[in-house]
């Protein structure tokens, strides 16, 4: 019995040996990105005070970023990646946003609510998907809220949010349709489609006669091609009908 107590005992000290060993190669700028990653996902599952403040310093490294983000999140490090929210390196605030969203506690959601109105649009856009990541009617508020701001991070949370079937994102959908950004002109139309009733039905009619195609050119879209906003109209109204028409139908 004596044996197997100093067995583990001297196990745990070569595990503490090796942990320090690791860290210190992590964080070592003589070595290569790859031997410096390597060490890094040695201390996956790591959770003692000195492995999770190494991971933090890393997030500044680009080479150790992802990793070092992943070993934070599986090691439950939620001060340390809830201060890379208020990083000054917008990849870091980036990061932060994803991998607590990857928790999926409840507690958590007020910060990603508040992440998804930074400044920069790629934080933003992770913050609402990591909390269109929770599956859950609980982020609705949020998704919600977000949307009401506009931009590409309210586009995608009015998306989100309509997947879980809000009919609290129809007034924000309808006010979309008054927006200059075609593409979330388009995803209002098809919000609205899936989840409006009679009372959209004149707006979408008065869309859906203007038959020209509206272009994209010039608001980020890159080569896509123009979008006809009178025939996304013309599908929505056409959902509509179907519905009422079931109902109906149903009533007899």
């Amino acid at each position: 019995m004596r044996g197997w107590w100093l067995a583990l005992t001297c196990a745990g000290l070569v595990s503490a040996q090796d942990a320090e060993d690791a860290v210190s190669r992590m964080l070592s700028e003589k070595l290569t990105s790859a031997q410096r990653s390597d060490a890094c996902h040695e201390l996956r599952g790591n959770r003692s005070a000195p492995a999770v403040a190494a991971m933090r310093q890393a997030l500044s490294s680009g080479a150790l970023r992802a990793c070092a983000g992943r070993n934070l999140r599986e090691a439950g490090a939620v001060e340390e990646l809830r201060s890379a929210l208020a990083d000054s390196d917008t990849d870091v605030r980036a990061l932060a946003a994803r991998e607590l969203g990857a928790m999926r506690r409840p507690e958590l959601i007020p910060l990603l609510d508040q992440a998804a109105f930074d400044p920069h649009p790629l934080v933003a856009l992770n913050a609402v998907d990591a909390l269109a990541g929770y599956q859950d009617r609980s982020v609705l508020p949020s998704l919600v809220r977000i949307a009401g701001k506009g931009q590409m991070a309210g586009v995608s949370a009015m998306k989100h949010a309509a997947q879980l079937g809000d009919p609290a994102i129809l007034p924000v959908a309808r006010q979309y349709l008054d927006g200059p950004d075609v593409a979330a002109r388009v995803i209002a139309v098809g919000v609205i489609g899936e989840m409006g009733g009679a009372s959209d039905l004149p707006r979408l009619r008065e869309m859906a006669a203007k038959t020209e195609p509206l272009s994209q050119q010039g608001r980020g879209f890159g080569l896509m091609p123009a979008i006809s906003l009178g025939q996304a109209a013309r599908n929505a109204i056409e959902r509509i009908e179907a519905r009422r028409s079931k109902a109906q139908d149903s009533a007899y």
